[in-house]
């Protein structure tokens, strides 16, 4: 295997997140299932917006904010995602990039406007997306560059691009030419109402080796073994994939794996202030951990560090650097 110019590169939606802070009531008054992602057309989009208080507006998208979490730790990272050649995707290009990410996808220059995620979260921090794809539903298997994928030590999917066909069809090209250069591939199954989409989607490729590393909550996998059992959900999982990886808020996380099931503590906050982006940086710290050869349990802890910064801000995207913080706490970087 060639020596990697990359750690970790991160596949998905590129998403602007508009986010405010409301209570359930405006949930309730349209029709949102809290804490879930829904998608939206541009109308609903249009009519969420109007209806929103004022709002935080910054670069998001699940795998990208992994991947600026990986790179705020110390490691090389890349991203492809999809946006278009509008005023808010140039703004998206620059944030990723400024970020300390590689990111050379083309952008497009007609279709649908960048995508963008209207974020309602609730007094008790919980996140609530609606989310209108915009330019990321074009991504295609076109845009991925083989040497790209090839040069990547890791390669992180999120199960979002299940939505647009194309995008799918890139994460199977990306996935083939990773393991064809002796690459991992990991997976976040991004969100239970996602999984109930494509429960079966996902089970194939965890099955037949197309993912070694699965990222997952509780109710993700509850939905994906379509068990309210954890154990039971845990001992399939083990079956089923090289390492899998449940996170579960407060209680820490559990990482599965042929030999066993390890646990790992939260790191505790001062406040909760927003869960938006929690997995995503959860993912960030964990990928980090392997592309350093470290432990699983060294790899969770600076996973619970990456989550516990980011949920205790506005926004998905760590406010400090996570190198400092990890070194700050002892951990190694």
């Amino acid at each position: 295997m060639t020596s990697a110019k990359y750690d970790v590169l991160g596949i998905g939606n590129a998403i602007f997140d508009v986010l405010v802070q409301t209570d359930e009531s405006f949930l309730a008054a349209h029709e949102m299932t809290k804490g879930g992602m829904a998608l939206i057309d541009e109308a609903r989009a249009l009519a969420i917006y109007g209806a929103m208080g004022p709002a935080t507006e910054m670069s998001g998208g699940s795998a990208a904010n992994t991947i600026v979490g990986i790179a705020s730790l110390g490691a090389r990272a890349a991203y492809v995602g999809k946006v278009k050649d509008d005023q808010i995707g140039k703004l998206y290009s620059h944030d990723i990039r400024a970020a300390g990410v590689s990111f050379t996808t083309p952008a497009a220059t007609g279709g649908p406007a960048t995508g963008c995620s209207y974020i309602l979260v609730t007094p008790d921090g919980e996140r609530t997306m609606n989310t209108y794809l915009g330019a990321a539903q074009d991504l295609t298997p076109d845009d991925i560059a083989p040497a790209e994928i090839a040069a990547s030590a890791m390669v992180y999917l999120e199960g979002y691009l299940w939505d647009p066909k194309s995008a799918k069809e890139a994460f199977l090209k990306a996935s083939k030419i990773a393991h064809g250069a002796n690459r991992q591939v990991a997976l976040t199954l991004s969100d239970a109402f996602c999984v109930s989409r494509y429960r079966d989607e996902f089970l194939q490729p965890m099955r037949d080796g197309t993912v070694d590393l699965i990222f997952a909550n509780e109710s993700e996998l509850h939905a994906l073994y379509e068990t309210a059992d954890t154990d039971t959900a845990l001992g399939q999982l083990r079956k089923d994939v090289a390492l899998g990886v449940v996170t579960r808020s407060e209680k820490g996380c559990m990482i599965a794996s042929k030999s066993g099931v390890v646990e790992v503590p939260a790191f505790p906050i001062d406040k909760l202030v927003d869960t938006t982006g929690a997995g995503d940086l959860f993912a960030a710290g964990f990928l980090f951990g392997l592309a350093r050869g470290l432990d699983h349990k060294v790899c969770g802890r600076l996973a619970a560090l990456a989550a516990a910064e980011v949920i205790q801000h506005i926004g998905a995207r760590p406010q400090v650097s996570l190198k400092e913080l990890a070194q700050q706490n002892g951990l190694p970087v």
